[in-house]
């Protein structure tokens, strides 16, 4: 499931008696949303500016083409015509193909700080995960630990249907 930095913001919990801070849980959804508004925003950048410099190298390449054909018709002129001709061709090419050299090592380049970044990407976000087991666990540990602590009356009355308990196992599920 592809969640969106919209359906961050727009996450809604419903509010318990013992629950997490309301306040706290907007805060931290709005700066997840924009950490994953900003992670998005770079990876189409990247990617716009991989599109931008792979055409520029089949230009090149088209570039490269059109002066070998250039240079097949100069073949067929006159002795010194032919000489020169074949001189300004060469250097073109050696400066198309230096230059396609150049876009293509950068290319690669940013292809691999990209691989890079969205494995930092993806270790940061396995490492929120982990972090929020951790500590959605401890807190129901900490509601159970209160449950059993509170008296046999109070535990009745507080716990209602036990459905808040079931909500947050399940939620732990998921996780």
């Amino acid at each position: 499931m592809k969640i969106t930095p919209l359906e961050i913001k727009r996450q809604q919990f419903k509010k318990v008696m013992r629950g997490y801070d309301p306040v706290e849980v907007d805060t931290f959804l709005d700066m997840i949303s924009h950490e994953l508004e900003d992670v998005l925003s770079r990876n189409k950048e990247l990617k716009d500016k991989m599109i931008e410099l792979e055409t520029q190298l089949k230009d090149y390449k088209n570039m490269e083409k059109t002066l070998q054909q250039t240079l097949l018709q100069a073949q067929e002129t006159s002795g010194k015509e032919i000489e020169n001709s074949r001189k300004e061709a060469s250097l073109i090419v050696q400066e198309a193909e230096l230059k396609a050299s150049q876009i293509v090592d950068k290319a690669r380049m940013d292809f691999g700080r990209i691989k890079e970044e969205i494995a930092n990407m993806k270790a940061r976000k396995e490492s929120i995960l982990s972090r929020l087991k951790v500590l959605l666990t401890s807190e129901v540990d900490l509601i159970k630990a209160l449950e059993i602590d509170d008296d046999p009356s109070q535990q009745d009355s507080s716990r209602g249907t036990g459905k808040h308990h079931i909500e947050i196992d399940e939620i732990l599920k998921k996780l």
